[in-house]
């Protein structure tokens, strides 16, 4: 499979329709499930005809399409599995997300045209397995979600330039250690680790004390209790510059269960600041001709000016990041510490471990911030999303639970999807409503690889199905036509803000 000039858009999708939206919207690839063996199965997901329909819709487009592979296989299923990877070989796709090593060096076997990539449920956090899994076939790790801005530094300097990295930039993120957990397991019976998580992190919980049973307390966050273990969601829009400067190749939306519409959104937006970066770091010109080769800014072992880079803020924070790091107190003999270094705290005693051992981290050539449109760093508040955080990316800012509610916020609704644009009468937009739409509301217009187009609902011009003349349209899942200057891709979304910003269970 050739490999990519610039960074990589990978947007998720549920189903075919999905799939089509992303590639619509401007993803370079997409990842799917099929029927099985895949992480997520509350989406529709894909069957094998869905997969090669939709890699022939990719490729005519330029994208590429990726299954997930990526359960943790019990003895019963490998025969299936082998099966299974055989029959995706005729799709068409382009590469197969694994977790499991035995199931990656059966894809090899059995599917070698096809790439392969290790998720992070195999939870890579520093280039040595990076390197072993290069050496096994993988031509891509997906990185432990808890990895620090600079731990992607550090396995870029030290992996070859060919093997991809691909981190998350949006999207829910797992309370449990790259996805592993078990909770779903022990509280429903459904097996986080095949697809069937009940994200019970999201649940409310409370105390009951053992001698007084059936008194319920609340651990108290607020006077309403608590969600213990609900993560924030991550959103790393503004900091897109920091991610592709320290070497991340493919930029991954979260949101295999989520809309066509959420899918639409984070596609185009996410696309938009990757061009934008393009263009402010002199790689291409406004139309997208390129200028010079794309190459990350992160300054490998030996190369010019790596004594020149004076530390930023990320490796200032560089030794912050990893609480969970083992402790080296067993590796460092007491009685050879001063006083002073016994008092240390594990975390200390390991970072002058390492240094003293000639470890030094990766450093990058230093560039001006890149800016983007106010329209870009307001698209993620357009969906509907927890609180924001930028994940374990910054140690000095990490991610943390929403405690008081598993809701998510809403302050935009879809009120309605384009059917069909026609010409006549200046320009008629058919649409199938979803919300009220009323004259003088402020609609926005979902296009793809721009701003969205604002406008304001006429006062005359709304028809029913049937050509006659309505003063507002309220009423969901039926078809409408309204006046529209502009021509209107079919399925773009319409939006608008509501009226009284809501939090809305899902």
């Amino acid at each position: 499979m050739k490999r990519r000039s610039k960074p990589e858009v990978l947007a998720p999708a549920g189903n075919l329709r999905g799939l089509m939206t992303a590639v619509d919207y401007g993803a370079d690839a997409v990842y799917c499930g099929g029927k099985a063996f895949g992480m997520r199965s509350a989406p529709r997901n894909l069957s094998l005809d869905d997969f090669t329909q939709g890699a022939r819709y990719a490729h005519e487009r330029g994208a590429r399409v990726y299954v997930t592979l990526n359960i943790l296989p019990r003895n019963n299923e490998i025969t299936a599995i082998e099966r299974y990877i055989e029959q995706l070989r005729g799709t068409g796709v382009d590469a197969l997300i694994v977790t499991d090593i035995g199931v990656l060096m059966m894809a090899r076997r059995i599917a070698p045209e096809l790439e392969l990539h290790v998720s992070t449920q195999a939870g890579v956090t520093n280039y040595a397995a990076a390197n072993a899994l290069y050496e096994l076939g993988a031509r891509r790790v997906v990185l432990a979600r808890e990895m620090d801005l600079q731990a992607v530094r550090d396995i870029r300097a030290n992996i070859p330039d060919d093997l991809d990295i691909e981190t998350f930039v949006h999207g829910s993120m797992c309370m449990a250690f790259s996805g592993r957990c078990l909770i779903s397991n022990y509280l429903t019976g459904r097996d986080g680790n095949h697809g069937e998580c009940a994200q019970p992190c999201r649940w409310k919980y409370s105390l009951v004390e053992e001698k007084r049973p059936g008194q319920v307390f609340p651990i108290e966050e607020t006077a309403q209790g608590t969600y213990l273990f609900n993560s924030q969601d991550m959103n790393m829009m503004e900091h897109l510059d920091d991610l592709i400067d320290s070497g991340a190749t493919s930029l991954k939306i979260e949101g295999r269960s989520k809309s066509a519409y959420y899918v639409a959104a984070m596609t185009n937006a996410y696309k938009s600041a990757v061009n934008e970066y393009m263009v402010q770091r002199g790689f291409e010109d406004a139309e997208g001709n390129e200028l010079k080769p794309f190459r990350d800014r992160v300054i490998r072992a030996g190369e010019e000016g790596m004594e020149d880079a004076g530390p930023d803020s990320v490796t200032l924070h560089a030794d912050e990041a990893f609480a969970g790091m083992p402790n080296w107190d067993s590796a460092v003999d007491e009685g050879e510490l001063s006083n002073r270094q016994a008092r240390r705290t594990g975390l200390e005693r390991q970072a002058e471990y390492v240094e003293d051992a000639g470890w030094k981290h990766a450093a990058v050539h230093p560039a001006p911030p890149v800016e983007l449109p106010d329209w870009l760093r307001e698209e993620p508040g357009k969906v509907a999303h927890r609180d924001y955080s930028t994940g374990f990316y910054y140690p000095e800012q990490k991610v943390t639970q929403n405690t008081d509610r598993s809701a998510y916020f809403r302050d935009w609704l879809v009120v309605g999807e384009a059917l069909e644009w026609t010409p006549e009468d200046g320009g008629r937009l058919t649409i199938m409503s979803r919300n009220k739409i009323e004259p003088g509301q402020l609609v926005e217009i979902l296009l793809p690889g721009e701003a969205p187009l604002q406008y304001v609902v006429p006062a005359e011009g709304l028809r029913d199905a049937d050509g006659e003349p309505v003063a507002l349209i309220n009423h969901p899942a039926h078809v409408f036509s309204l006046p529209m200057p502009v021509e209107v891709p079919v399925n773009a979304a319409l939006r608008s803000r509501t009226k009284r910003p809501t939090l809305k269970a899902e």
